[in-house]
């Protein structure tokens, strides 16, 4: 896994030490990597704050499951809403593709709040949930996936650094729509932007002007962009691979809920697991969440 800031900023503090050493400019070819390699690392250090400190986006998307898994894809919103609540955050909805059944197809929503990308980026992947079916007239246990997408909120001036050519972006407009498909606009506010070199679709419609919901889906573009650059980039580990073609399905869970016919919630990645699953699924995620820093 990629080092985090505590570990770039000790190797930068063990090489500052090796610097006051007096003998340190007698090997001027050993002095100038030292130097290149400070330099990088703090560069390092800079960039990895930069989008940690700040908001998320997320997107939950159901995988293999129908009905069930657009289920479980709602009780994972409701389980990230509860825990942005107890951390005192706001949530914001971006896109909500609902079933007939108050589950969701897929749902996006940025996060508000200190650290709250660097708190959730870890959370990004596919989970899995094994339960009785309450669409089961037989009542038979069924597993089912959802995958967690968790991007960096750009600021305006971090967007910069990310420039799209106009012309790379095909972008499609329509209707924004309520509960029961009802047009609660008449104007064309639902955006939607595919990028073509990669072929990265992003919707945004929970704005209420066209162009805000343009914005929006923009910087949702841009954070995928980065995201999928960085993956290249450092290899990234699997989990986090959402634009490579990821399965939403068996053998790539990051994340457990057993419900049936034993409780267990567990974190495939550390391990970390407990039998309160219910309390997870009611916003618990500290214990998963603190056991992915300290690997």
């Amino acid at each position: 896994m990629e080092k985090d800031t505590n570990d770039i900023q000790k190797e930068i503090e063990k090489l500052e030490t090796e610097m006051q050493n007096p003998d340190f400019w007698n090997d001027k070819n050993k002095a100038q990597f030292v130097l290149r390699e400070l330099a990088e690392l703090k560069n390092k250090k800079e960039g990895l704050g930069k989008y940690d400190k700040g908001n998320a986006i997320v997107t939950i998307i159901s995988g293999a499951g129908g009905d069930d898994a657009e289920d479980f894809s709602s009780m994972l919103l409701s389980m990230y809403m509860k825990y942005v609540n107890k951390k005192g955050w706001d949530i914001s909805f971006i896109h909500e593709h609902k079933n007939d059944h108050g589950g969701y197809r897929n749902v996006s929503f940025e996060i508000k709040g200190k650290n709250a990308y660097g708190t959730l980026k870890n959370e990004g992947g596919v989970h899995r949930l094994v339960r009785i079916s309450p669409f089961n007239a037989k009542k038979l246990r069924h597993t089912s996936f959802s995958l967690v997408e968790v991007l960096p909120k750009f600021s305006k001036l971090e967007e910069k650094d990310i420039l799209i050519p106009e012309a790379d972006l095909k972008i499609e407009f329509a209707r924004s729509s309520g509960p029961g498909g009802q047009n609660v606009n008449k104007r064309e506010t639902a955006v939607r932007i595919v990028h073509m070199p990669t072929g990265i679709a992003v919707h945004a419609s929970g704005e209420r002007s066209q162009e805000q919901n343009r914005e929006q889906a923009l910087s949702i573009l841009r954070a995928k962009i980065f995201k999928k650059a960085q993956e290249e980039k450092h290899s990234v580990e699997e989990s986090m691979k959402i634009n490579k073609g990821m399965e939403i399905e068996w053998g790539n869970q990051i994340r457990s809920y057993v419900l049936h016919p034993y409780k267990m919630a567990k974190d495939h990645r550390t391990d970390a697991e407990t039998s309160n699953v219910d309390a997870v699924l009611d916003g618990d995620l500290d214990i998963f969440i603190e056991a992915e820093k300290s690997l």
